[in-house]
């Protein structure tokens, strides 16, 4: 999240200009290194992709050790309506010396016949003083466009509240009655997101758009005036693909390419590798940024937890302890005992 922001009072000057995320123009859309747990959280036709209910809860610190750095966190549920799989066993049996969700599982792979999605979102973004909470219903649909190839296509609306916390803010005259009768100031607005999700055994590749809705906003109250910003929307593209070391482990490298008005590309690239379905542990560069790394276990079929760490390679290096963020995953009603999402790894 990174708005900025020229703040004016009637009767006082502010000492200068607030800036947040540290420049003028920034991304306003939170950064999530652990997309590939839950690609939902940026693109709605996730939604459903799985024969059971989707639960993930998250908290991101951004830059600790900096004053007032981003700091995120979200809910999500998803889940499918009227999606049949087409096998017959379970997968929670595991015969000794053999992996059931090796190579020779995904070769049966076939798509699923069409179905809907649903889902709910719900995420706080907070940089000093000002926080952003979102709430987005979702639906989406998936059709089968070859043997073992799916494309689904969804769609995100909701309401998006940017609240202001004027207590802290700094003016150059500590007794102006502006500071006295300081408070939160909020402005709410409608959003909506759109997305793609072409997904097989193997592979997957995203399209979203996240707030579609262009449109000004500024904050205002009796002694306080913030002048007006932006909401820009903010284009994902996602990409993903499974290949095999061995029968045991997996090498899933993937992207994510970020295209926001204004800024230069955003390009994360990352490799993920997974033992037998319940162990893995990651790398990934966010070019002209910094460096990511994760880890996690899939405790049983119906829990799961990711951890990552970030390290900034920007100036920022020299004021932060880095970024931590954690993911816990809920599958519920995870009939066929499935440790591994199967469309999601």
């Amino acid at each position: 999240m990174g708005l900025s922001y020229f703040c004016k009072m009637r009767g006082a000057t502010l000492v200068g200009m607030m800036m947040i995320s540290l420049g003028l123009l920034a991304q306003q859309r939170p950064h999530y290194t652990q997309y590939i747990l839950n690609n939902f959280i940026i693109n709605p036709a996730v939604a459903g992709i799985e024969n059971y209910t989707d639960v993930k809860l998250s908290h991101r610190h951004q830059w600790v050790g900096l004053q007032d750095a981003p700091v995120t966190t979200y809910a999500t549920l998803h889940g499918a309506i009227g999606k049949k799989d087409n096998r017959t066993t379970a997968t929670t049996i595991m015969p000794p010396g053999e992996n059931p969700r090796g190579e020779a599982y995904w070769q049966n792979y076939t798509a699923p016949e069409p179905h809907h999605g649903w889902g709910v979102s719900l995420i706080n973004d907070r940089t000093g003083p000002l926080n952003r909470f979102s709430v987005y219903g979702t639906y989406a649909y998936h059709i089968g466009i070859g043997p073992s190839t799916s494309l689904s296509a969804g769609i995100s609306l909701g309401l998006t509240n940017n609240s202001l916390n004027s207590s802290k803010l700094f003016f150059d005259n500590p007794i102006d009655p502006v500071v006295a009768s300081s408070n939160i100031i909020n402005k709410a607005s409608p959003d909506m997101n759109m997305g793609l999700w072409l997904y097989s055994a193997d592979y997957y590749v995203g399209l979203s758009a996240l707030q579609i809705i262009p449109q000004r906003f500024s904050f205002a109250a009796d002694t306080l005036k913030v002048a007006s910003g932006r909401i820009y929307p903010h284009l994902f593209l996602t990409a993903g693909y499974k290949l095999y070391a061995n029968d045991q482990i997996s090498i899933i490298p993937s992207t994510v390419i970020r295209a926001i008005s204004g800024l230069p590309l955003g390009v994360d690239l990352n490799v993920k590798a997974q033992y037998l379905d319940r162990f893995w542990a990651g790398a990934g560069y966010r070019i002209n940024d910094g460096l990511t790394g994760l880890v996690g276990l899939s405790v049983s079929s119906t829990l799961n937890i990711g951890y990552s760490y970030d390290y900034s390679t920007s100036p920022l290096q020299n004021f932060t302890r880095g970024t931590h963020e954690i993911v816990l995953g809920f599958l519920l009603g995870n009939r066929y005992g499935d440790l591994c999402p199967r469309n999601m790894w």
